[in-house]
């Protein structure tokens, strides 16, 4: 019997918007960003063997199926589509959904990534993170999120604390729409999405304060919810401490 060829493994990082502003709108509604984003030690893991169909596993760390609804709407799917690749493509999700973490992103920049499409107008057609998480490290990220400025790679560490719910990006930003655009008032520019992201989910603000209180410092939302972090090495029951990566060589 022929032998089979090992699967291909890949570690998809998450990415963290560590500060966000929205600066406009497009005729065609999507928001325009400058942002900056950095690439964690957090990371799925997805195994890629090359198959005749393409099928898309989805586990969590424990090795049992995540519902992801539509096959054809996974993002892993739809990359695997975009570069024309049939692929079996088994991930681990390590990254909660809806976290404001670019989960789904990472992985579809992995598949990109193992096809050896670095294109990022490719990348954008996934999505607005995808670009960042094909490039990685830390980057200024504006227009949509496919325009992207290499920054010089930091040392940093962040706790992160992901409620057991999600946020709606959509939600998010019709909310910003809605409240007429706020801003943050705090001089360091934060997060933009913050005073939209708790008119969504108020729960939010609890889980906030939580990781306030641990901390001693004020947190931050991650994107457009719904993690908070803080810079530092605050470990706990509920949070995780993730590292900043540089670039994949």
């Amino acid at each position: 019997m022929p032998s089979v060829a090992p699967p291909v493994v890949l570690i998809a990082p998450a990415k963290l918007t560590t500060r966000l502003r929205v600066v406009g709108r497009r005729d065609d509604g999507y928001h325009l960003l400058d942002a900056e984003m950095v690439s964690l030690d957090l990371a799925d893991l997805l195994e890629v063997r090359e198959a005749d169909v393409s099928v898309v596993e989805v586990l969590d760390p424990t090795g049992a199926p995540i519902e992801t609804g539509p096959v054809a709407d996974n993002l892993v799917s739809r990359a695997l589509a975009l570069v024309g690749r049939l692929a079996h493509v088994k991930v681990t999700k390590r990254i909660s959904p809806r976290a404001g973490l670019g989960g789904g992103s990472a992985d579809a920049a992995a598949i990109l990534r193992w096809a050896a499409s670095d294109d990022l107008a490719t990348a954008a057609q996934l999505g607005a993170d995808v670009p960042f998480c094909l490039v990685g490290g830390r980057a200024r990220v504006t227009g949509i999120g496919e325009v992207i400025e290499p920054l010089p790679f930091e040392a940093r560490t962040f706790t992160l604390s992901t409620p057991p719910f999600g946020c709606s990006t959509v939600e998010v930003y019709r909310a910003w729409d809605r409240l007429g655009g706020p801003r943050d008032p705090r001089p360091d520019p934060a997060n933009d999405l913050e005073v939209a992201a708790l008119a969504v989910e108020p729960r939010l603000a609890e889980w906030r304060d939580r990781l306030g209180d641990a901390a001693g410092v004020e947190p931050r939302l991650a994107g457009s919810g719904s993690t908070w972090f803080v810079e530092g090495n605050f470990p706990g029951e509920g949070r995780v401490v993730a590292h900043a990566l540089p670039a994949p060589a």
